[in-house]
């Protein structure tokens, strides 16, 4: 009838080999199904002549990040700090500015008190939602109606404010504003520890990389499984009706389990005939989580000219037409393959992948160009990209939740289905997303079935993580400013006008945040 395992692992990403390490280690016979030529899921290290090794998916870490940061060095892997050593640049309406930090400079007093505010104000909604359990948050099921362009809308009341607060929705899910519920992104922020951790450099979630790529980690957890490990399986079938849950590839081989591990993206698992089949609630939430859109691309040049010009490589891009949102410093940490790593995302990847990979090459050369003020940016030496929203077993990058989803069936995203466990990093509560989600998820599930079979306590699935002694978090502070300052309608309050003028500039709000009234950029 084919091999027998303690457990199955389908998908051998981040999540599915922190997994099956776990259980071996405790003792278990696994197996993992891989349906790739490769193992590591959105992390791939490619390697060549041209850029030695580079990282076409996931591969910034930092604080906090302690689970990932862990495995890392138990595996031998060593972290680099991003270049940050110059400011970045901000670019917007077609000049540039000089960046300092996550967020930039504001000079208008209106829009300074409303981008303060906003931030503020994803925070605090976030600190109420319980990171195990959004859909128990004050007025979840109202959060998770609105969508985050809603959100913005209501809570932003400058175009400016609400251009960074889209700009920030689309790099961090690859995705846009309309399509995620606010329940879910609020949640989104909280689990990666709010909004300046999320995008800052230094001591934040794009402080670091890995020496040698984010793929090792994978590649090398593969190694210690060794023949455990089988590439090129795609799961069509889990039959759970029997005294074995019997899961069938592809190519027809046979593999009986006493439990599985399911660490694909909920909405790959539609691709599987199950029998029984799924829970009803399972079955809907699977074909309600889809995933936002990104190409990932990576500009050599023969030195790293930008450091020349007195930046460090980060770049905020805001205007519409330009191919790139975000871009990075790529650069070896010895000094090689000079390289700017940009993020094409959301509607901007939707619409380039219809253009050739040379066509969007030129694009992106021809903004670095704008951007640094220099033609040196037109003659790149090598280029690299890679489109996840055309992988089958990707099917794009973050996994998002729509409106009325989270509230409705959220709780069930890590609810086994009879011997079926649920890894990946969507159903993480650190995290959820990035690396860290994902092995936190891993080792979780891993952990629920060494409870099943009573190898240990309920109270031990969930273990909480030493802070990483290489790579500690310093505290995220705010001003007495930042915390006290009101918003834009705050400021007629706090001035204390009269009831006659407080009325008349109400109604100028209300008029100047439906249209009427011309909103000026800063």
């Amino acid at each position: 009838m084919g091999s027998e395992w303690d457990v199955v692992v389908v998908g051998a990403g981040l999540s599915g080999m922190s997994a099956a390490k776990l259980l071996s280690e405790s003792g278990l016979r696994v197996v993992v199904l891989e349906a790739r030529d490769r193992v590591g899921g959105r992390t791939h290290t490619i390697r060549n002549k041209q850029v030695k090794y580079v990282d076409l998916g996931g591969s910034y870490i930092g604080p906090t990040q302690n689970r990932i940061l862990r495995l890392a060095k138990e595996l031998g892997i060593e972290t680099y700090k991003v270049n940050v050593a110059e400011p970045g640049i901000l670019h917007r309406n077609g000049k540039s500015y000089p960046l300092y930090g996550a967020f930039p400079s504001i000079w208008n007093p209106f829009v300074y008190l409303d981008i303060n505010n906003f931030w503020r104000t994803m925070n605090e909604f976030g600190e109420k939602i319980p990171a195990e359990a959004p859909w128990d948050a004050p007025n979840a099921e109202q959060l998770d109606k609105m969508t985050m362009k809603e959100f913005i809308d209501k809570h932003c009341w400058t175009k400016t404010t609400k251009d960074y607060a889209t700009h920030f929705v689309n790099v961090n899910i690859t995705a846009e504003t309309h399509e995620v519920s606010a329940l879910w992104f609020l949640w989104y922020v909280k689990l990666s520890g709010g909004t300046t951790r999320m995008s800052s450099i230094t001591n934040g979630g794009l402080e670091r990389k890995f020496v040698g790529g984010s793929g090792q980690i994978a590649e090398k957890m593969m190694e210690q499984l060794k023949d455990s490990v089988k590439l090129g399986r795609p799961v069509i079938s889990i039959d759970q009706s029997g005294d074995s849950v019997i899961v069938e590839t592809l190519n027809h081989e046979i593999y009986k389990g006493r439990y599985v591990i399911s660490a694909i993206p909920p909405l790959l698992t539609t691709k599987i005939h199950f029998k029984p089949e799924l829970p009803t609630k399972r079955n809907q939430l699977i074909q309600r989580i889809p995933k936002g859109s990104v190409i990932k691309n990576m500009m050599f040049y023969k030195e790293a000219f930008w450091r020349k010009l007195g930046c460090c490589g980060a770049m905020m891009i805001l205007d519409e037409e330009a191919p790139v949102s975000a871009a990075l410093d790529d650069t070896k940490p010895d000094e090689s393959e000079p390289a700017i790593m940009g993020f094409i995302v959301a509607r901007k990847a939707f619409k380039l992948t219809e253009l050739s990979k040379e066509e969007r090459n030129k694009k992106i050369c021809e903004l670095y160009a704008k951007v640094l003020g220099t033609k040196e940016a037109l003659h790149p030496v090598h280029y690299e990209e890679k489109n996840w929203s055309e992988e089958q077993y990707s099917g794009g990058c973050i996994a998002y939740l729509p409106p009325g989803v989270m509230s409705q069936s959220g709780r069930i995203i890590r609810q086994p289905a009879g011997r079926i466990y649920f890894a990946g990093t969507e159903t993480a509560t650190q995290w959820t997303g990035a690396m860290e989600g994902a092995v936190q998820a891993g080792e979780r599930a891993a952990r629920e079935i060494l409870c099943s079979m009573g190898k240990i306590s309920k109270n031990e699935i969930w273990v909480t993580e030493p802070e990483s002694k290489d790579v500690p978090a310093l505290p995220i502070t705010t001003t007495f400013l930042e915390r006290n300052l009101p918003s834009v309608p705050g400021l007629l309050v706090f001035l204390g006008l009269s009831t006659f003028f407080t009325s008349l500039a109400t109604a100028g709000l209300f008029a100047y945040k439906k249209g009427l009234i011309s909103r000026e950029y800063i």
